[in-house]
C-alpha cells in the first residue's frame, strides 16, 4: 500500500509511540486533506493533540466496533496484528498497514538489507552500516533499532539496514538480502503461539531475494533448507569464529580481542555483518578492520566501568532466558552475580535453571512479576549459588552490592521484558545504571541512526 491509495479514506491510526507519531506526521505531508483519527492510551490524550491539534483523538483500545467504520487502519508495532478487534474489521473490509509497509511501498527498488531475529539483530544491523561506510557507501540505519522508517521517507541512500521485529517481518519487502541472526522463543503475547512466531519471523524468507542465515542454529537450517537463494555464516568455510579469530574460511582476518562488543555471539554477529556485505557485492575483507571502531549498543552487555570496587554491565536488552545464558557466557571466567527477572510472558526458563545447576553464577537475584518463578524452579533444581528474591530493580542491586566480593561482576541481564516495572529495556537500563552510580544520561543513544552516521531526530 502506498500513501496515494489512501487519498479519500476513512483512516485510523493506532497508537502514539514514535512510530505512530511518525506516521501521522507522514501522512499529514503526503494527504494533507485527510481526516485522522488516533486511537491511544488515556494517559497520551493530551499529548497527542499538542501534537497536532486536528487530531481526533480518541481514549482507549479500540474494539471492532469502533474500528468499522474506517477504510485504512495504520497500526504502531506494538499492535498485535491477531488482536480480535483488528481481526474483525479486516473480515469486514477494512485494510490494515504499518508505517514500515507504508514506507516499502514508497520505495519498491531501495536496495536493503533486513536483518531480524530473537537476538543479534540490533547489533548486527548496526555493524552491517558502520562497515558499509567504511567503505563510503552512503548507508541509512533504521527500523526497530530506534528510527522509525517513515522519519528518513524522503531521504536516499545507497543502502538500506533495516532492523525488523518479529511484528515488522510480515510487513516489509522487496529486499535485496534477509539476515536471520537467530530464532528463539519470545513475544508470544503478541503471536499467540510459538509456532506463529517463528512462521512471522520466517516471513521474511518470502520477500528476501537472499537469505542468509545463521548455520550455528540447527532449527534455522531445518526451517529454511528449502529456501532456494540460502546463504550460510558460521559454517568453516564462510565467515565464521575459530578460536580467537574471525575467519573466511581459511584466511584468518580480525581477532576477536579487538572487538570491543564482547562474547563469542557479538564475534558471531560482526561474522554475520560480514557475509551480508559480500552477500550483496560489497568488499568484506576491506571492510573487516573497521570492526575495531564498532561501538556496541547500549543496553546490550554495555560495559558500564567500575564503580564502589565492582564493574557493572547493563544488558536491560535480553527478554529471554537464553539472552541471559549468553550473557554470562561472555562473562565466564568472571565472579558474576546476576539479576534476572521481570515482566511474565510464560517463557520456558527451564534451559537457564539447567545451566545453572552445572555451572552456577556466584549468586542469582530474582525480581519482578516472574521473580518468584524463577526463583522456585532455581531451588527445585538444588541449583549451588546464593539466591535471593526481591520486588524490584532498586532491592535488586542493593542485594547484589551486599553478595558480590570486591572486583566482581553486577550484571543485569534480565531475560525478561521490563513492563512490569518500566516503560521499556531502555529506561530500565538507564535505572540500572543510576543506581550503580553512573550517569545515565551517556548510555541513551544508539550511534549511526539515520543516513551516514545522521542521528535520528
Amino acid at each position: 500500500m502506498r500513501f496515494a491509495d489512501l487519498q479519500g479514506r476513512r483512516v485510523a491510526v493506532w497508537g502514539f509511540g514514535r512510530e505512530g507519531r511518525a506516521a501521522i506526521h507522514a501522512l499529514r505531508l503526503r494527504c494533507p486533506q485527510l481526516s485522522l483519527v488516533l486511537f491511544c492510551s488515556a494517559g497520551e490524550v493530551d499529548a497527542a493533540r499538542a501534537f497536532d491539534g486536528a487530531l481526533e483523538v480518541v481514549a482507549g483500545e479500540p474494539d471492532a466496533a469502533a474500528l468499522a467504520p474506517f477504510d485504512v487502519v495504520v497500526k504502531s508495532p506494538g499492535v498485535s496484528a491477531y488482536k480480535p478487534a483488528l481481526l474483525a474489521a479486516q473480515a469486514q473490509g477494512t485494510a490494515v498497514t504499518s508505517g514500515t509497509a507504508l514506507w516499502f511501498g514508497e520505495n519498491p527498488d531501495a536496495r536493503v538489507i533486513a536483518v531480524t531475529g530473537t537476538k543479534g539483530k540490533s547489533t548486527t544491523s548496526a555493524m552491517i552500516a558502520h562497515l558499509a561506510r567504511s567503505l563510503s557507501a552512503r548507508t541509512a540505519l533504521a527500523g526497530n533499532i530506534g528510527l522509525p522508517l517513515l522519519e528518513l521517507l524522503d531521504q536516499r541512500a545507497e543502502l538500506w539496514v533495516i532492523e525488523l521485529s518479529s511484528f515488522q517481518t510480515g510487513e516489509a519487502g522487496p529486499v535485496e538480502l534477509g539476515v536471520l541472526t537467530s530464532l528463539y522463543e519470545e513475544h508470544l503475547d503478541w503471536h499467540g503461539s510459538r509456532e506463529r512466531y517463528v512462521a512471522d519471523k520466517l516471513r521474511l524468507a518470502d520477500v528476501s531475494r537472499q537469505l542468509l542465515v545463521n548455520a550455528l542454529q540447527p532449527n534455522l537450517l531445518a526451517l529454511t533448507s528449502t529456501y532456494p537463494q540460502r546463504l550460510l555464516f558460521g559454517q568453516a568455510d564462510g565467515w565464521h569464529v575459530a578460536g580467537e579469530v574471525i575467519c573466511r574460511g581459511t584466511q584468518q582476518v580480525f581477532p576477536v580481542a579487538q572487538l570491543a562488543a564482547p562474547g563469542l555471539h557479538n564475534a558471531l554477529n560482526a561474522c554475520a555483518a560480514l557475509a551480508a556485505l559480500e552477500a550483496i557485492g560489497l568488499d568484506a575483507l576491506a571492510a573487516a578492520p573497521s570492526l575495531a571502531s564498532f561501538r556496541p549498543l547500549p543496553h546490550r552487555l554495555q560495559p558500564l566501568g567500575e564503580h564502589d570496587g565492582w564493574h557493572w554491565v547493563n544488558d536491560s536488552i535480553s527478554t529471554t532466558p537464553l539472552a541471559t545464558l549468553a550473557a554470562l557466557e561472555s562473562l565466564h571466567d568472571r565472579t558474576v552475580t546476576v539479576l534476572v527477572g521481570g515482566h511474565d510472558r510464560g517463557l520456558d526458563w527451564t534451559p537457564f535453571v539447567e545451566a545453572m545447576r552445572s555451572a552456577p553464577a556466584h549468586a542469582i537475584v530474582c525480581m519482578g512479576s516472574n521473580g518468584a518463578r524463577i526463583a522456585e524452579a532455581l531451588r527445585a533444581a538444588g541449583v549451588a549459588c546464593p539466591l535471593t528474591l526481591v520486588d524490584n530493580l532498586a532491592a535488586a542491586v542493593a542485594e547484589a552490592r551486599a553478595c558480590t566480593p570486591a572486583a566482581g561482576v553486577i550484571l543485569l541481564s534480565p531475560g525478561a521484558p521490563s513492563f512490569d516495572q518500566f516503560k521499556d529495556y531502555a529506561e530500565r537500563g538507564r535505572r540500572f545504571s543510576a543506581l550503580a552510580g553512573f550517569d545515565s544520561a551517556g548510555i541513551a543513544s544508539i550511534d549511526g541512526l539515520g543516513i551516514e552516521g545522521m542521528q535520528g531526530g
